[in-house]
């Protein structure tokens, strides 16, 4: 009878171990306003963790991608952290392309010992503010806004500025600081004509509009400080006002509906992103092939390339760890020297977790986002 009940019990115990995965938490606003850069982040976060299938998974397992939406609402967000880490059991979390957004969720992963890979958001402080167990796979904010900002003054000739802000993200508040301090020490104080906000989601920018109109004289260039979801409507309506001066900003106007909204209207706009998916390097090319082929049409953005980023670097962090671990992992993390990425090469410095890489500049033509210089500040 006992020798039955053995046999009876074998392969349930066999299953599991057969079954065994790394299970990865991917924490992105698939939907919500969020969702035109989040939702390609989650996109290739998961390219990465079925190529690295399969090449034979990690440590002997396979991978596996679990997908909480944030729904961008900050509530529903931290909601979502929660579950990966307390009912999913993750053992590290990679997404977010806000820093609002990063801060809400990040504590949450911190709390729990659980390795947080920061997908695309850009506070240079989001570490920092976290904690030890959060590393940011893309350049700060203080780096993008130097680099457009120098590409302005140094390429197009900019001597004069109109600083446009949303005040409602901790994005947006710092690009506006580090590009007026960029402005200030290049070409000095009074290179800013005139600075005006605005509240996120706003519909209506007839009064932004009216006082830049009412300046004597017009600035050479408007710095838009946006999150994705506004970026369109911002182009559109300036443009249809008449103003036909470059438009600068950072990666938050890296989104097609730049184009989808302002159309032709969009040429002659400029932006600091993260790597050009038209770009003649291998790593590149073989990125936006395999995008293609997985999904039926290119990358969107480049917030794909640094989902797909952080998965190879959380890969790279268990593989040289040679545990899934969430400790384990974290420190290897931090000892992440010289990975070279689809978006450029990691290495943390001691004491930092924020990596120093080059600054793409992409501008806007005919319907197409070309590359226009790569820029280290």
């Amino acid at each position: 009878m006992l020798r039955r009940a053995l046999i009876f019990l074998l392969p349930m115990l066999i299953v599991p171990l057969a079954a065994a995965q790394i299970r990865i938490g991917s924490l992105y606003n698939v939907t919500g306003d969020m969702s035109s850069i989040d939702a390609p982040g989650n996109n290739g976060l998961r390219l990465a963790a079925k190529l690295i299938n399969a090449s034979g998974g990690l440590l002997g397992q396979q991978v596996e991608v679990v997908t909480v939406d944030g729904q961008t609402d900050q509530t529903q967000l931290t909601n979502a952290a929660s579950r990966l880490v307390n009912v999913e059991n993750v053992v590290a979390v990679a997404g977010i392309n806000d820093s609002t957004f990063a801060l809400a969720a990040g504590p949450v992963m911190q709390a729990a010992g659980v390795p947080f890979v920061i997908a695309g958001a850009t506070l240079p402080t989001l570490p920092e503010q976290i904690g030890d167990y959060a590393f940011m796979v893309p350049f700060g904010d203080d780096a993008q806004s130097f680099a457009i900002v120098d590409f302005a003054i140094d390429q197009l000739g900019v001597e004069t500025y109109y600083m446009l802000y949303d005040q409602a993200y901790d994005f947006t508040l710092a690009v506006r600081e580090f590009a007026n301090q960029r402005f200030a020490e290049r070409l000095g104080a009074g290179a800013l004509l005139l600075e005006d906000s605005y509240q996120s989601g706003d519909a209506d920018f007839s009064s932004q509009i009216a006082r830049l109109r009412a300046l004597p004289t017009p600035p050479d260039a408007i710095f838009m400080s946006s999150v994705p979801s506004d970026a369109g409507n911002l182009v559109q309506q300036f443009r249809e006002a008449g103003f036909d001066q470059p438009i600068l900003s950072a990666d938050g106007f890296d989104t097609p509906l730049i184009v989808e909204v302002a159309g032709d209207l969009s040429d002659g706009v400029y932006f600091s992103t993260h790597t050009s998916l038209s770009s003649d390097d291998p790593q590149v090319r073989e990125f936006v092939a395999a995008y293609e082929a997985e999904y039926g049409h290119p990358p969107e953005n480049a917030f794909a390339a640094l989902g797909y980023d952080a998965m190879m670097l959380i890969a790279d962090a268990i593989r040289r760890a040679g545990s899934a671990d969430p400790a384990a992992i974290r420190d290897a993390l931090a000892d992440t020297q010289g990975l070279d990425l689809v978006t450029g090469t990691i290495t943390y410095a001691p004491g930092s977790r924020v990596p120093t890489k080059s600054v793409t500049i992409i501008g806007v033509q005919g319907g197409e986002y070309l590359f226009q210089a790569e820029v280290t500040p």
